[in-house]
């Protein structure tokens, strides 16, 4: 049986897996395990199992996962979301769309701290979205543009997603945060951009603008946003200046949380408690992934699979431009039925060989592999971010995919427009670390 075969008997087998509803992890370890009996030589399954495993749990980098996780959580129990829509919303009273750009700019500044996407949409929606429709805006505008802006949690740095990639493709962590950023604010211009244009067509969907706050009233509002911001501040001047690594500023950033909730009145037994059993969680359930990933690599890599894949890829004579292509259409039909971190890491050791030789760097692609799983979470009927506002607002899951298409869209254009000018990924990782 020739390699390219294999390949899809061993994806077909993980399909079924899946199709069947075992777990994400067993199926991984699964198909690894039938990939080993492939391997000439009679290398024992079992070993390269348990090697495996260890390498990826042993990894160092992999300590700032739980870390991010746990800052995150202890922020979520704290009044952060509250603060940040009263700090925001003088600002905005006169751009059209007003209030409706809180949920972009609360889930931007909120995404920089809490590293995961559907922490930022429920912590962003639970103070957000009750306001709006209690002053008069759309509720389907409301729920669209939460549902996009949630995404940012994972583009804008620091990011859980990120280091599952950084650790899969063994890029740089720090590289790979850094590339987000410039995506990450062109992808909050393109959602107010968005939400401006349709205010304008349709004015009377938005109520009446509120009176005029004097500029000393603005600031003793802003002044709300000075605890998070000194947070995003430190961890980043860190990771930017090489005074730390990304371990050490995911514990930095561990404090510096603990430190806001001490001052706003949050820190006591009960949340300890709650943030370190959510952080055990996810957690766990993460790293259970990647090492079904881990060994499914390994048996791959045995195998001789993705090099044969990425030798019939090239073999189509796709360009550049046109792997990109078919890779989006890919990723957006997968992310119907997988979460984000699931279709890294089931696809990183076929697809990375493919865009190596295709010329692309991958910490660009990290970059790639962020936004097209940002399609993922608002995407029916996996999409995370449309479970939590179906949750939150009572609305069928229909009614929320709907609202939240425009801005499903608005991340193909991302797409497209770091595809065609990847420098604006590149600038910061090679500004920072020269070659």
């Amino acid at each position: 049986m020739d390699l390219v075969t294999i390949s899809f008997v061993l994806l077909g087998f993980l399909m079924v897996l899946l199709l069947g509803g075992v777990w994400i992890a067993v199926a991984l370890l699964a198909t690894g395990w039938v990939g080993m009996q492939f391997v000439a030589g009679g290398i024992p399954a079992g070993s390269v199992l348990a090697t495996t495993i260890w390498g990826n749990a042993a990894s160092w980098e992999l300590a700032a996962l739980p870390l991010f996780i746990w800052m995150g959580e202890i922020l979520f129990r704290t009044k952060l979301s509250e603060e940040m829509f009263r700090g925001l919303a003088p600002w905005l009273n006169r751009i059209p769309g007003r209030l409706m750009h809180v949920n972009v700019l609360a889930s931007g500044l909120f995404g920089s701290v809490s590293g995961s996407s559907a922490a930022t949409t429920a912590t962003v929606a639970k103070i957000a979205l009750p306001e709006l429709v209690r002053r008069g805006y759309s509720e389907k505008m409301a729920l669209g543009s939460l549902a996009g802006a949630g995404t940012l949690g994972i583009l804008i740095p620091p990011s859980i997603t990120m280091v599952v990639y950084a650790v899969a493709a063994n890029v740089s962590i720090i590289q790979v945060f850094l590339a987000g950023f410039i995506p990450g604010l062109i992808v909050m211009l393109l959602y107010s951009g968005y939400i401006a244009g349709w205010h304008m067509l349709h004015p009377e969907q938005s109520p009446p603008a509120e009176p005029r706050m004097t500029l000393r009233e603005k600031l003793r509002e802003s002044a709300n946003l000075i605890p998070v911001s000194l947070l995003i501040v430190l961890v980043f001047a860190a990771l930017a200046f090489g005074w730390a690594t990304a371990t050490e500023c995911a514990a930095w950033g561990v404090v510096g949380s603990f430190a806001i909730a001490w001052w706003q009145g949050f820190l006591d037994r009960k949340s300890f408690a709650a943030s370190v059993m959510g952080t055990v969680k996810v957690t766990c359930m993460i790293m259970l992934i990647l090492a079904g990933a881990g060994f499914m690599k390994q048996s791959m890599g045995y195998t001789g699979v993705p090099n044969a894949l990425a030798g019939w890829v090239d073999g189509l004579g796709l360009s550049p431009f046109a792997l990109i292509a078919a890779l989006t259409v890919m990723y957006i039909v997968l992310g119907t039925a997988l979460d984000g971190i699931s279709m890294i890491v089931l696809t990183t050791s076929v697809v990375l060989p493919m865009v190596e030789r295709a010329g692309f760097d991958l910490v660009w692609f990290g970059i790639f592999m962020v936004l097209v799983v940002e399609m993922a979470e608002v995407s029916p009927p996996v999409g995370f971010n449309l479970f939590v506002l179906q949750t939150m607002s009572g609305r069928d899951s229909n009614y929320v995919a709907l609202a939240a298409l425009p801005f499903f869209f608005l991340l193909v254009v991302t797409v497209a427009i770091v595809t065609v000018f990847p420098w604006l990924v590149m600038v910061l990782p090679q500004a920072v670390f020269p070659s």
